[in-house]
């Protein structure tokens, strides 16, 4: 009963936006609190289901969304994003553009989390849409299923790495398997697909619209435009391989934790391109600020319909539906790799979080794993995989695509959700056509 009900929510959600065209975020708690009372969520514990759910979420996501936007804004005020846009246009070509930002999204989502790699990757792709008139979706999802899928099966993302631990896995095998599959997971999800996307068109989209530099401010030249725009890549790369080449102490350790942090990092970065691409360019401080606070403007709608899909993730949570789920599974008779990644698809689905959906399916499949004689590199990766499956109205990352290429939930289904799909299905066949040889 609590899976039909679920899906009833899931479908009234959809109704309020579409139909009657209620704002999403408002959606979103009136449909979780009536999902909790269906659920039999105490009604006393409901305001607090709400809270923290909301909370949760936004503590992990606002400030790098924040500061992301910031920087992304001043990188595309400043002429930073156009310079980019035109290297990568001359070394490509408008035809083969695609396949540029394809490989861009995958070299940067090895070390970002998806959060702050979608914010960072965001400016370039529109700022080439804008400047050669290419449909945003046709050349942005390729980039954006390369970021999902590096999210999704490479270290050190806190997932697949998470997972190497629970299994006691290589992580170097982790990472080298994932790559094999990564590869035909992005060019048949993004480049390939997106040729069924040329005709989505985006709403007017405000945010990284480049606008005519004013003459009195110089040009970012090409080094200072990719290093100050890539610079979190750089640095979170940095802090990755610290922990290998130093031998830490305490303090060096305790350091190492608040430099490290995705949220610290993307001061930093904001700090360094506040001088590079807005002092150095002529800009004064108050200047420089004033577009840091219409970025944030801009964001406001987005933290909010993040944060609904938080609550109802929560909701989900507390009413124990993706425990009671992932009991009625455990006991199908169905190869183990493939168990798991059915358990962690069907778990996103209900839950939203990738993360959630994997490290959930990962104590369901664990006493099957050590009976079966699995090779643990690829369960890791199979539950990867299952947790791209079924991104739809309850997923952070659904309504950041929605919301920052203004489209309506209609196309961002064919879009954003079927690349997952195309993603997660293409995965797990190389998993186990892997699954042959190792």
């Amino acid at each position: 009963m609590s899976f039909i009900i679920i899906i009833l929510c899931i479908l009234l959600l959809i109704l309020l936006i579409t139909y009657f065209k209620v704002d999403t975020f408002i959606s979103f708690i009136i449909v979780s609190v009536i999902a909790a009372i269906s659920l039999e969520i105490p009604l006393a514990d409901i305001p607090s289901t709400v809270n923290r759910g909301l909370g949760n979420i936004l503590s992990e996501l606002t400030i790098i969304i924040v500061l992301g936007a910031m920087l992304g804004k001043l990188v595309a005020e400043s002429g930073a994003a156009e310079k980019m846009a035109s290297v990568m246009i001359g070394i490509f070509g408008t035809k083969n553009i695609k396949w540029g930002l394809t490989v861009t999204g995958f070299i940067v989502g090895i070390p970002l989390f998806y959060g702050v790699g979608f914010i960072l990757l965001v400016p370039i792709i529109f700022s080439i849409a804008y400047r050669y008139k290419l449909p945003a979706v046709y050349i942005g999802l390729p980039m954006l299923a390369a970021l999902s899928v590096a999210h999704g099966f490479l270290p050190p993302s806190p997932s697949p790495v998470a997972l190497t631990s629970m299994f006691k896995a290589d992580l170097g095998m982790v990472l080298i398997y994932g790559i094999i599959i990564s590869i035909p997971a992005i060019i048949l999800g993004g480049p390939i697909y997106s040729r069924t996307l040329k005709k989505i068109k985006t709403g007017e989209i405000k945010l990284f619209q480049p606008k005519e530099i004013d003459p009195r401010f110089s040009m970012p030249g090409k080094v200072n435009s990719f290093a100050t725009a890539t610079l979190p890549v750089f640095l979170l790369i940095l802090v990755t391989l610290i922990p290998f080449v130093l031998t830490m102490n305490e303090t060096l350790s305790e350091v190492y934790s608040l430099v490290s942090a995705p949220t610290i990092v993307m001061l930093i970065a904001l700090i360094v391109s506040t001088y590079t691409l807005g002092l150095r360019q002529g800009r004064t401080m108050a200047e420089v600020m004033d577009i840091y606070a219409d970025s944030v403007k801009d964001i406001a709608m987005i933290i909010l319909i993040i944060a609904g899909s938080g609550i109802f993730k929560q909701v989900m949570e507390d009413s124990g539906v993706s425990a009671e789920l992932a009991r009625s599974l455990q006991n199908i008779t169905i190869h183990p790799l493939i168990l798991g990644w059915m358990i962690a698809a069907i778990l996103r689905g209900l839950v939203g979080s990738a993360t959630v959906a994997a490290l959930t399916a990962a104590g369901v499949i664990m006493p099957i794993v050590g009976e079966a004689n699995v090779n643990p590199a690829l369960m890791v990766l199979s539950l990867g995989s299952g947790s791209l499956m079924f991104s739809h109205v309850n997923d952070s990352g659904f309504w950041l695509f929605k919301e920052y290429f203004n489209l309506s939930i209609k196309d961002t289904l064919r879009s954003w959700s079927v690349m997952e799909i195309i993603v997660s299905v293409v995965g797990l066949i190389g998993i186990m056509i892997l699954n042959i040889f190792v």
